[in-house]
């Protein structure tokens, strides 16, 4: 019953050549064989390939692979020195197809070449395949050359395993690996021509062509946001001209012009919002709200209402109702004292420098026609499918905490009017009414109200993690030991002590948190999406 479900394709193959007519057919040159839907991906290898295992090496293993199409805008690397870690990758972009992969076998007779048999096997669909359009790029090669000779340094530069002092005090000749390669892998028109805002007469007179012009800084992006810090006198009332025409090219659809109503009562009921407080309560494409923000709010950069959108005309500086929208930035402490180590942190980082990529690593290759494999199918006048509606809304978590829950990420961005803990809510309304002076560093709240903050979400997310594990074994008293190698254990031991026992340990503890005056993560990131 299956294998009259599958579905079967007719092939015919001719022999072009030229002593047989193009217009007569090979006896034998058609097959039917049954398609399968195996899904395959295809990698156009720019060499002649004489081993399979150490082709793969080159492409970083199978691992390597499979973690480079998990991600759809990276781009395969190839070393063709896998072992050499001076060796520059080539780049392949990644492009959707939709290709057979055949396997065929013609069985011709000796005596009648005209008796032909074919067999044809259909391996599977190619949905992706990856090409290295790019080139090779430079190639650096840690060799000495002196006397003619040419010497390997590998040996010498490269540790394999622990040395001694001599190993560090031979001569070496002098070798320095270039600190970075082409920033492109493709070649490009390239004119020496002067900068753009040049006003000389020689730059007047010459038109530049923007498309092929290389400047010193990046093209402004056109999202006309108003950044205001905390020092300047006034707020802006109105969004600039250019925001509001940009807004208007992109909103096209009726769901456009309902995010932006709804986008207007959200900041009628509450003055200032984070992007992702925003996000979480509204449904519309991350590039278009960088459009739509900038008509309704300016962005704070400094100040306790740092990293806010605040509503346009609003000065949180001279109402004290806008304490409760006062920015806290949180980063989860890291120690054993607080039930887990680095290597065993309940909440994984967001960004991390082990897996740091090199701006070539990612495809930036132009649109590619659309797939036969990414048609919709065919419908009747009669059936209709329900198309499920894409959302681009974030969790509540990712800007309200409550107690007993865990954050998304290390680093977050609070505001207080969403720490929904009674506890939180009594420190922050200790001097309700009695508000004097707006703070740079704690806003319209006591002085030192941010740290004490810190300490108490600090606490809740021990007491969660602590519930969540097993009981942790009791290690013995502090021993001190010299070197340098066992300080980490020591620390461990110390962090596992009673609290009665050693009350220096909460302060040392505390001195690990270093919170920063401003937020060089998420905030940088944002102000960069319009610069």
């Amino acid at each position: 019953m299956a294998d009259s479900n599958e579905l079967k394709l007719d092939f015919t193959l001719k022999e072009l050549t030229v002593s047989c007519p193009a217009e007569d057919d090979v006896p034998g040159s058609s097959s039917t064989v049954k398609l399968r839907d195996n899904r395959l991906v295809c990698v156009e290898y720019p060499a002649v390939i004489n081993s399979v295992p150490k082709m793969l090496e080159t492409l970083g293993g199978e691992q390597g692979v499979s973690k480079t199409f998990a991600h759809p805008n990276r781009r395969l690397e190839l070393r063709f020195r896998p072992q050499d870690p001076f060796c520059h990758s080539l780049c392949g972009n990644r492009f959707p197809s939709s290709n057979l992969l055949l396997r065929v076998r013609r069985r011709v007779r000796k005596k009648d070449p005209k008796d032909a048999e074919i067999h044809m096997d259909v391996i599977g669909v190619i949905g992706t395949t990856y090409k290295f359009q790019g080139l090779a790029d430079f190639q650096c090669l840690a060799v000495h050359s002196e006397g003619g000779k040419d010497m390997s340094l590998y040996d010498k530069i490269i540790l394999r395993k622990t040395e001694n002092q001599e190993f560090f005090e031979q001569p070496m000749p002098f070798f320095l690996p270039p600190a970075i390669f082409s920033r492109l892998d493709s070649p490009v028109d390239y004119f020496y021509r002067p900068d753009i805002h040049q006003k000389s007469v020689t730059a007047l007179q010459m038109p530049l062509n923007k498309k092929n012009f290389i400047g010193l800084n990046r093209a402004r992006r056109p999202h006309n946001a108003i950044f205001v810090s905390f020092s300047d006198a006034t707020v802006p009332s109105e969004c600039l001209e250019p925001a509001r025409l940009n807004w208007a090219r992109v909103c096209l659809k009726e769901s456009d012009k309902e995010a932006e109503e709804h986008l207007k009562k959200m900041f009628e009921s509450r003055p200032i919002w984070s992007r992702n407080a925003v996000k979480a309560n509204i449904n519309i494409h991350p590039d278009k709200l960088k459009l739509l923000l900038p008509v309704f709010a300016y962005y704070m950069v400094t100040g306790p209402w740092r990293s806010l959108w605040v509503r346009l005309g609003f000065d949180p500086r001279k109402s004290a109702e806008s304490k409760k929208y006062q920015i806290l930035d949180f980063r989860i402490r890291c120690s054993t004292k607080h039930g887990y180590s680095l290597s065993d942190m309940p909440v994984k980082a967001k960004r991390s420098a082990l897996n740091y990529s090199l701006p070539i690593t990612f495809n930036k290759a132009g649109p590619q026609p659309a797939s036969v494999m990414d048609l919709p199918a065919q419908e009747g006048p009669s059936s209709s499918r329900d198309t499920t509606p894409i959302t681009y809304q974030l969790k509540e978590s990712s800007y309200i905490f409550r107690e007993g829950m865990l954050p998304p990420h290390r680093q977050m961005f609070y505001q207080l009017c969403d720490l929904d803990v009674e506890s939180i809510k009594e420190v922050i309304e200790q001097n309700c009414g009695n508000e004097q002076i707006c703070n740079e560093r704690d806003g319209w709240c006591v002085v030192g109200t941010t740290d004490k903050l810190r300490d108490m979400i600090s606490a809740m997310i021990k007491k969660v993690i602590r519930e969540q594990k097993p009981a942790m074994p009791e290690l013995p008293k502090r021993t001190r030991r010299k070197g340098a190698n066992l300080k980490s254990s020591v620390r461990d031991v110390d962090a596992e002590e009673p609290e009665e026992e050693d009350g220096e340990n909460e302060e040392d503890d505390d001195d690990e948190f270093q919170p920063s005056e401003g937020s060089e993560n998420e905030m940088e990131t944002e102000i960069l999406d319009y610069m």
